[in-house]
């Protein structure tokens, strides 16, 4: 097994992985398209874990200039337990930090007990209580 870079060439992979797992909300922005540009403007920095060509886990990973955002960490259902989530963390965590990038932010949805029970779980990482997050989407 290896952590590489994502490329486009991955989209189609990993879009088949992201469906197929409980607890991912795919959006608009998950298209090939939006995905390249994302891919285009953090370089380097989303990840996948790989074996024998398959993909079995991801992560994407951006970033502002000051704090990091995490989307999409998941390991495909046999391949869970193994220690794949920490180490696409840590790697991601790693080459955001040779950026300068020190804070990193990952949102969880709230039915997605998986996920919810991995980031409690980590240490370091809480839970943010002072905050609620808006968004918005112009066409």
């Amino acid at each position: 097994m290896q952590i590489r870079a994502i490329i486009p060439d991955d989209h189609a992979a990993l879009l088949a992985l992201w469906q197929r797992t409980p607890g991912i909300q795919l959006r608009a922005e998950d298209q090939y398209e939006p995905f390249c540009r994302y891919l285009a403007r953090n370089p380097g920095l989303s990840l996948l874990v790989e074996s024998e060509g398959e993909i079995v886990a991801s992560l994407l990973v951006g970033h502002d200039g000051r704090r990091g955002y995490l989307q999409h960490l998941l390991v495909d259902g046999p391949w869970r337990r193994q220690g794949l989530a920490r180490a696409l963390l840590d790697e991601a965590l790693a080459r955001l930090a040779e950026l300068g990038v020190h804070k990193s932010h990952v949102f969880v949805l709230r039915d997605a007990p998986e996920a919810l029970a991995f980031w409690c779980a980590q240490v370091g990482w809480g839970e943010r209580e002072d905050i609620d997050v808006f968004s918005t989407r112009s066409e």
